[in-house]
């Protein structure tokens, strides 16, 4: 850690009557029931919801995950008006790349614990010890322990800056940055503000756009053609919560703030329907306990509307649509089974070097396959200086 008093050591320490508080509203959960005869179809099924939300209210056990998360380094500082918290966990290995890692929504700072050692200590997880990285985690604003933003126009611009500025305060020079979802929005987004700090740019989950390009368009393989299909029916039948969040993230965030069974609904359906297919349950891609923590970190922040937020800056920032030169930071692209990313889409706007598929994980790589993912993050950067 570099020295700078701007910087605050920071411990997660939830009080007990918030606790108890959240238990207390799960058992007063007013229930609604399922039509007969559908599923998951329609959304989240009430007799699953119950069970969980029944398991989070009397056998989750809060206490021993806000231990180990203060197990690693954290801390916070305020940049450009708003609390940045981050997880600071430097390799041993004297050579390490600094690395900054970055989730997407709904996810949290949990979604990278499963690679801290294997991306900080590779030698203890089968690695060489030259792929070491040390690691730059944060919650990005107006989510999780950042907190809730206290004015409008975090465009995602205005998040990756922020980043800029993080990385320049811990004295970070020259650094590779990875993201998925929103964070595969944000991380070229820095590559293009700071092209000259940034060694190289990985992304996962990255949404890919139709260039216009008649000659691409007619260019596109068969596998192509059905992400571009699968992309467009997922925009019919599963977006519902981004034109939600991203026209009137207000109205969400009254009911994700009050309701916890409400916020679970909301998040679960996510880990349900975005995960590998081969899962039928969200259990059964991510380990039911990291799931809710996840969704534990949105309630006890309260930070669910915070996030809705983003989505409305984001679908009315004039530049998210403004057309782009390629950028020209090396970038690899991984492609898990729920993904849409095209690569003749990406290669127009991103300097595509490295490019990998996988046919297990899903969209939440770094919880369902960060076995997968932190090879591919090393094979990315090793090259790179």
């Amino acid at each position: 850690m570099t020295n700078n008093d701007s910087l605050r050591p920071y411990r997660i320490s939830v009080p007990q009557p918030e606790i108890d508080d959240l238990r207390e509203r799960l058992t007063r959960t007013r229930w609604t029931s399922d039509l007969p005869g559908t599923g998951w179809e329609r959304g989240v099924p009430a007799a699953y919801l119950r069970e969980l939300a029944a398991y989070w209210a009397t056998g989750y056990d809060w206490r021993a995950h806000e231990a180990a998360l203060n197990a690693y380094p954290q801390f916070v500082t305020t940049i450009d008006g708003a609390q940045l918290h981050f997880l600071h966990v430097r390799s041993a290995e004297p050579g390490a790349t600094p690395l900054l890692l970055l989730h997407g929504w709904p996810g949290s700072i949990v979604e990278f614990t499963g690679l801290i050692g294997p991306l900080t200590d590779p030698a203890a997880h089968g690695g060489d010890p030259a792929d070491a990285f040390h690691l730059v985690i944060p919650s990005l604003p107006g989510y999780g322990f950042s907190g809730p933003l206290t004015g409008t126009g975090w465009t995602d611009g205005r998040t990756a800056a922020a980043l800029v500025e993080l990385m320049d305060r811990l004295g970070y020079q020259r650094y590779g940055v990875q993201g998925g979802d929103v964070g595969a929005f944000i991380a070229p987004l820095m590559a293009r503000a700071v092209p000259g700090r940034i060694i190289g740019v990985h992304v996962n989950a990255l949404v890919t756009f139709p260039t216009g390009d008649p000659a691409v368009m007619a260019a596109l393989t068969e596998a192509d053609r059905a992400r571009l299909a699968a992309m467009q029916q997922w925009q019919e039948r599963s977006g519902a919560y981004m034109q939600l969040q991203g026209t009137r993230p207000q109205t969400i965030a009254h009911a994700l703030t009050d309701s916890p069974a409400g916020l679970l609904a909301w998040i679960v359906e996510k880990f349900q329907d975005w995960t590998d297919p081969a899962a039928k349950l969200p259990e059964d891609a991510v380990d039911r306990d990291t799931i809710l923590t996840d969704v534990s970190i949105y309630w006890f922040t309260g930070t669910a509307g915070s996030a809705a937020h983003t989505y409305y800056e984001r679908f009315n920032d004039p530049a998210m649509w403004v057309p782009r030169d390629r950028g020209t930071v090396p970038t690899g692209v991984a492609v898990f089974t729920t993904d849409v990313t095209i690569r003749p889409f990406a290669d127009k706007l991103h300097n595509v070097v490295h490019w990998s598929e996988f046919d297990r994980g899903g969209h939440f790589a770094a919880l369902e396959a960060p076995d997968l993912l932190a090879a591919d993050v090393r094979d990315f950067f090793r090259p790179l200086d």
